[in-house]
């Protein structure tokens, strides 16, 4: 072999390494981020080089059962939830009190009414307070009820029409006369509601783009998880919980719900997420807008991204000062009209 040859021998190994390197440099470059282990694989070797006492079940503590778990779940609330604020009543008079058992069994097998709900609650004979129907108990009187507005719309003449029917079969099964609304005052009221709500409604995003490498499921919600988001029961969602247990989630994280379900999600590449506020449903003592911005600025830093709108603007200061007052002044309108934000009849109207 020449030296001409030789040389270009080396040459051309050199950059076959280099090519080689390049490539390997940039296929880690686009793989998306990966969740930190949570434990290293030194301790992992530490931990199997130890002996470790098995634990049997006798050794548990006799107080620690699933019994007492229950404690810290959120139960349903008994109450009744009608309101003449939000919604059409017809009220009914009973001769003698019913069991729960026989007005659970009147209900319509169709509970609802266009995309309304048909609501009937019972008078507890005991406490006289309305409540839901449930077995056991004895009512006094009842009352049906659907709502006149929602995020669908104003209860229409088709509506109401379908609710009196419902009210007057149900009243029937007790051999009673309702007492119905006026069908004219309760569309007025659904379309001035419904006016007041779509002028008063709002659902904040925001955006975080990647700025450079892609993001993998489980290391967004590694990032997430360090500053206070739980997983949600949607796949793709993470939410910040209510102060109080069975309330809407304060804060929403949501992602491409297809990479949470791949095969792999390691190899699912995020180059974004958003984090959304729905404004009416949650009470302001959750300071909602503050823990959005916090939460945002937050993952960005942590993760090189960067923050915007759902148009794809970068917020700046002024604008998110612009959002707040905004806010401040929604919050003091809906209390005035007693729908404050994250109230029952809030999150009913608001939905």
């Amino acid at each position: 072999m020449s030296s001409l040859q030789m040389w270009l021998a080396i040459v051309g190994g050199v950059v076959l390494v280099v090519l080689v390197a390049y490539n390997t440099w940039t296929s880690r470059q686009n793989q998306p981020k990966q969740a930190e282990p949570l434990v290293t694989p030194e301790e992992l070797d530490a931990l199997a080089a130890t002996d470790l006492p098995s634990l049997q079940t006798g050794d548990l503590p006799s107080d620690l059962g699933f019994a007492d778990m229950a404690h810290d779940l959120p139960q349903p609330d008994q109450r009744g939830q009608l309101d003449p604020l939000i919604d059409v009543i017809a009220s009914m008079e009973l001769d003698t009190p019913v069991s729960g058992e026989a007005a659970l069994a009147a209900l319509p097998p169709v509970r609802r009414v266009g995309s309304k709900l048909f609501i009937v609650e019972g008078l507890d004979a005991d406490t006289g307070e309305w409540q839901v129907l449930r077995a056991g108990q004895f009512y006094s009187a009842f009352q049906a009820g659907i709502q006149v507005a929602n995020r669908q719309g104003a209860l229409n003449d088709i509506e109401f029409s379908e609710f009196v029917v419902k009210a007057q079969s149900y009243a029937d099964a007790f051999g009673v006369t309702p007492e119905l609304p006026d069908m004219s005052e309760a569309i007025a009221h659904a379309r001035e509601l419904d006016q007041f709500a779509a002028s008063h409604d709002a659902q904040l995003s925001f955006t975080i783009a990647s700025r450079k490498a892609a993001w993998s499921p489980g290391y967004v919600q590694q990032q997430a998880a360090r500053i206070g988001f739980v997983p949600g029961v949607i796949p793709g969602r993470m939410v910040i919980a209510a102060s109080s247990p069975g309330l809407p989630p304060v804060l929403v994280l949501s992602f491409d719900a297809r990479a949470a379900m791949a095969e792999d999600p390691n190899q699912s590449a995020l180059r974004s997420i958003s984090i959304s506020l729905d404004v009416p449903q949650v009470a302001p003592s959750e300071q909602a807008f503050a823990r959005l911005c916090e939460s945002a600025q937050a993952l960005a830093q942590a993760m090189d991204g960067q923050i915007t709108d759902d148009n794809g603007q970068t917020l700046s200061e002024a604008a998110i000062h612009i959002i707040d007052n905004d806010l401040k002044s929604l919050y003091l309108a809906l209390a005035a009209r007693d729908l404050a934000a994250g109230s029952l009849q809030a999150r009913r109207l608001f939905s």
